[in-house]
């Protein structure tokens, strides 16, 4: 995902595996932290929610996987 890029509440869910209730929480404490941006919206009659990355949640991002590839780098047996 681009940094100009969301994605809505139902496309998120299905791509976490997770329940409504769930991800509102998850959602909700990182958007409070500043990682996301939430946008409500009617499609219709329908409330839409999309979620994008802020500038703080794509360093945050970058910085947790540089350290998840460095302790995968760390933690590979090296073949002879």
């Amino acid at each position: 995902m681009s940094p100009s890029e969301s994605i809505g509440f139902t496309e998120l869910r299905a791509l976490l595996k997770t329940t409504d209730g769930n991800l509102s929480v998850h959602a909700r404490k990182i958007e409070e932290a500043g990682y996301v941006a939430c946008r409500e919206s009617f499609l219709g009659r329908v409330p839409h929610t999309d979620y994008a990355l802020t500038a703080k949640g794509r360093r945050a991002l970058e910085r947790y996987l540089d350290h998840m590839e460095a302790l995968i780098a760390a933690t590979r047996v090296k073949q002879p």
